[in-house]
């Protein structure tokens, strides 16, 4: 009789567990995804940030998950949406440049929550170029969209609203949650900060003015053995400009980089100000041309737009900061926050100098890497800190997977869900494959392989070239040693991995 009893409390236990991680079939979680725009994990504290403080972002890490390891297979805008929304590699969803347009008709992520009673909605960026399919409800930015009184499309109309963009993006997240918090919901809030050319909002024009931030060690890397590098045109030091980067108004500057371009669509940014506005604008930055006048040599200039550069980037993000509380916030007071699941990522990470560099696209680091934290009270323990490699393929398995459905077998991610639960996970990937195609600012399409030691990337057109990196070594992926001879056997094994990547994820590459 006790055995009997004994085995009906182990089976009753194992019941209770099961069912407290599968989420009931009339109790879905809400899912909230927001996603900023080129915001790199070394500005995000609770990614170890020396910039910045960000106690909003923090706090969905806190007391939720933490991804060390989260990557993308693409780092560019577009096409990393795209892997999102389809949870497949941009030569299978057709994405693979920011000039390609999106075929909305594919099976996406909000058209499988849609399918199965959830409201869906996308607010803010979208930059696929075409229309929105699978939601109920969609106000986005027509292409990259502007920070001060942006132009919106919703659900086809033109429309514009006065204020800041970020601010705008989380009101119009917040009523549209409010209208439809008695059903699941699946909202997609996209940041357009802080993508360049980073326009802060007014209350933080003086944010970072006392701080002066140190180069990256890679800073004035000399890009010997990477040919790659030596023909791009995303450099701090030669490709920022003066009036659309720094905001000096300055059209004939010496010494500084001056695009036909940068005037015109400089205006266009600030046309949404008004004149009180403009007036507390021009203020804060004639402060900053006084500066610049001062300065003699190119060297100083680099050094210069640097420090503006990474200040304006960081004002952006403090106020992305604080609308990540306004929605936290929100959740708590509603009591939604238990039974939601909120992501927060970028879209890919983001150069703050590394290699010279500012932007993305490169498979090194910091462009290859991106922030990614999950929390969700009923599944996800505070304070998980995943570092198995994970990538942002995955994020649409992972959240269907959360919400109890069927993750369709032609989705090539896997679902994190084991993971964020702590279970112990058989044969999860120990390597990434990744592929970058757009050749605009001389950029050089590659693919690669990346482990935990190391990376082995081929540029193959218009440079073809092979770059290896010891990243025990070599963290920073300064030196290359591919024609190291002691890495022969490594490179060899590499390859065969690299192909078989390729395989598995059906890209067929000749070369």
């Amino acid at each position: 009789m006790k055995l009997r009893l004994s085995l009906l409390c182990i089976l009753l236990s194992l019941s209770l567990v099961s069912s407290a991680q599968q989420p009931a079939a009339g109790n879905r979680p809400n899912i909230i995804f927001i996603m900023a725009d080129d915001h790199g994990y070394q500005a995000i504290s609770a990614c170890g940030s020396r910039f910045i403080r960000t106690p909003n972002i923090d706090r969905i890490a806190r007391e939720g998950a933490l991804m060390q390891n989260a990557f993308v297979t693409n780092s560019i805008c577009s096409p990393s949406r795209a892997v999102i929304l389809t949870g497949k590699y941009s030569h299978v969803n057709g994405m693979m440049d920011n000039g390609t347009y999106f075929d909305g008709k594919q099976q996406t992520l909000p058209k499988i929550f849609r399918a199965n009673g959830y409201q869906t909605a996308i607010v803010g960026k979208w930059h696929l170029f075409t229309t929105p399919t699978g939601f109920d409800y969609w106000n986005i930015l027509p292409d990259q969209g502007h920070y001060y009184s942006p132009h919106f499309i919703k659900m086809g109309k033109d429309t514009i609203y006065k204020g800041y963009v970020t601010d705008i993006i989380t009101d119009l997240a917040i009523n549209w949650i409010d209208q439809h918090k008695n059903a699941p919901f699946f909202l997609m809030l996209h940041h357009k900060a802080p993508h360049r050319n980073a326009m802060p909002p007014l209350q933080y024009l003086d944010k970072f003015n006392d701080v002066k931030f140190p180069l990256p060690s890679s800073f004035y890397e000399d890009y010997t053995g990477k040919p790659a590098l030596q023909r791009q045109s995303i450099s701090v030091k030669n490709d920022l400009d003066i009036r659309y980067d720094s905001k000096i108004p300055c059209d004939s500057c010496p010494v500084t980089q001056i695009n036909s371009w940068a005037p015109g669509e400089y205006q266009k940014e600030l046309a949404g100000l008004s004149l009180e506005q403009r007036a507390v604008w021009d203020s804060a930055y004639e402060k900053e041309y006084e500066i610049f006048k001062t300065l003699k040599t190119k060297d100083e200039v680099t050094r210069w737009q640097y420090q503006r550069y990474l200040e304006d980037y960081l004002r952006c993000i403090m106020s992305v900061d604080d609308n990540v509380g306004r929605v936290l916030k929100y959740l708590d007071e509603t009591g939604l926050a238990k039974n939601t699941i909120v992501v927060y990522t970028s879209d890919q990470g983001f150069y703050l100098g590394e290699h010279g560099l500012y932007d993305k696209r490169f498979m090194y680091e910091e462009a290859f890497r991106t922030p990614m934290m999950i929390r969700y009270p009923q599944a996800v323990r505070p304070g998980n800190r995943l570092k198995e490699f994970v990538l942002n393929l995955d994020l649409a398995p992972t959240l269907l997977d959360l919400a109890g459905l069927k993750v369709p077998a032609d989705m090539q991610g896997e679902s994190m869900k084991p993971l964020l639960m702590k279970q112990k996970v058989k044969d999860w990937r120990d390597e990434i494959y990744y592929h970058y195609y757009e050749k605009s600012f001389n950029l050089t399409a590659h693919y690669g392989i990346r482990t935990r030691r190391y990376a082995l990337i081929h540029f193959y057109n218009p440079v073809d070239a092979w770059e290896l990196y010891d990243l025990k070594k070599d963290p920073t992926e300064v030196k290359n040693v591919y024609n190291d001879p002691h890495y022969k056997d490594v490179i060899a094994t590499l390859k065969i991995h690299l192909k078989a990547l390729q395989e598995k994820y059906r890209d067929d590459m000749k070369k």
